[in-house]
């Protein structure tokens, strides 16, 4: 994925305020079928949010850094328990 301007992070970062968190990741920690659903979201959607629970502030961290990895996502940022990532649909695409 090709990097985002900042006046793009801030106008989708804005949208992402008035999102509902589609996901919550808790115990069970990423799994496959987490995963492959956050997928799913941003190809729908295009701007997933997640909230995360009983994850503590680093292993926050790594797992968005996993996220946006293993989904091709950009990691829009996180403000508390919530992170927010961004995947444009293909050209072409619904």
């Amino acid at each position: 994925m090709e990097s985002l301007t900042g006046r793009e992070k801030t106008r989708l970062r804005g949208l992402g305020q008035r999102l509902e968190p589609a996901l919550k990741l808790g115990r069970t920690g990423l799994t496959p079928a987490f995963a492959a659903e956050l997928r799913r979201r941003l190809q729908a959607d295009e701007l997933v949010k997640l909230r995360f629970l009983d994850v503590d502030r680093h292993q926050q961290a790594e797992l968005c850094a996993q996220l946006a990895a293993g989904s091709g996502a950009a990691f829009l940022g996180s403000v508390g328990r919530t992170a927010l990532f961004y995947l444009p649909r293909a050209a072409g695409g619904a």
